[in-house]
């Protein structure tokens, strides 16, 4: 039986492991610190680790886990960012991802963080349960009829596409290489100066990459029109804190709603509710009434952990065996 090191688990990860390890196939160990050069010798004596978004895998860490003969890392997760894939490669440490677990859980959340924003539900909600019924500081905006331009259009880039099409906005897309699906809904293919200038509204779907990296910045910011409206469910490093938070001071940034953070690492999925937060990037950004922050959540339904527990425990059973792995990172 191999055995697998589940690092950085919740116990809605033991229970959907668990639950979908059929037979106990696999002997799952679930360790909640996060993987690091400094816990990575919890790793001795495992066949193969899974991981998350904020789990560290770099250089350091590969030749750890080399040494301790792990020959598979699953990633229950699609993005990839946080792994030094040029040196898994020279180990011949197999890779495997979940790429699609619910697009549409992440395009549900990035329609909820705009209307939220736009309708000010959050603030709403407060008021009514203090018996505060009057409707001053809560004038919103329609979606319908707005411009909105998306960069990426992959699966979760699409089902955001279909929402927001079915509210009646114009979409504008840019994605270096769309695929066929993408082309045939109804939407135009711009450059992505053109996202910056023409949106009244941008949401973020593309992955974290050298090319991406502070995509949102302050050049791109200044050419966005006043008021804009900026949503990120998919990769802190996509934007600048310090830029955004320089549009967000001179009001040129309208609303901006995140489910991911720069630093996120040291924050999210943790209750740090009796601690003092370090981050001063962060603490300011809670201080604006137009920025809605959720500690990326955006993937977390039902549905989703399903299928990220199935395809993960299948990934895994299938590189240990030696067999060919649909979802294996080929580099």
């Amino acid at each position: 039986m191999y055995k697998v090191a589940i690092f950085s688990s919740k116990k809605y990860d033991q229970q959907f492991l668990d639950q979908f390890n059929q037979n106990n196939a696999l002997a799952l160990h679930y360790f909640e610190s996060r993987l690091t050069y400094q816990t990575a010798e919890l790793a001795q004596g495992y066949d193969a680790i899974c991981v998350f978004v904020n789990d560290v895998i770099d250089q350091q860490v590969l030749k750890q886990l080399d040494r301790f003969g792990v020959r598979v890392i699953a990633l229950r997760c699609a993005g990839f960012n946080n792994l030094d894939l040029k040196a898994a490669k020279s180990l011949d440490i197999k890779i495997c991802r979940v790429p699609e677990y619910s697009p549409e859980a992440v395009a549900e959340h990035t329609i909820g963080l705009l209307l939220t924003l736009s309708r000010k539900f959050h603030k709403a909600y407060l008021r009514v349960r203090e018996n505060n019924f009057a409707l001053d500081g809560l004038m919103g905006f329609n979606l319908h009829g707005k411009t909105v331009g998306v960069i990426g259009c992959g699966k979760i880039g699409q089902a955001t596409i279909k929402i927001l099409l079915g509210f009646g906005c114009t979409v504008i897309c840019h994605d270096p290489a769309p695929s066929a699906e993408a082309k045939a809904l109804e939407i135009e293919f711009v450059d992505q100066d053109d996202i910056f200038s023409r949106a009244d509204i941008i949401t973020l779907h593309c992955p974290l990459t050298p090319n991406t990296r502070h995509i949102i910045n302050r050049s791109s910011i200044a050419q966005m029109k006043s008021g804009v409206v900026i949503i990120n469910t998919s990769r802190g490093g996509l934007i600048d804190s310090e830029a955004i938070i320089k549009g967000l001071k001179t009001r040129h940034i309208g609303f901006l709603g995140m489910d991911v953070y720069e630093l996120e690492s040291e924050l999210f999925f943790e209750d740090l509710s009796a601690d003092i937060i370090q981050d001063d990037v962060f603490t300011r950004l809670l201080t604006f009434p137009n920025v809605l922050i959720t500690g990326h959540q955006g993937f977390f339904t039902e549905e989703a952990l399903i299928t990220i527990a199935r395809t993960t425990l299948d990934n895994i059973q299938l590189l240990l065996d030696g067999q060919p792995c649909d979802n294996e990172l080929v580099y």
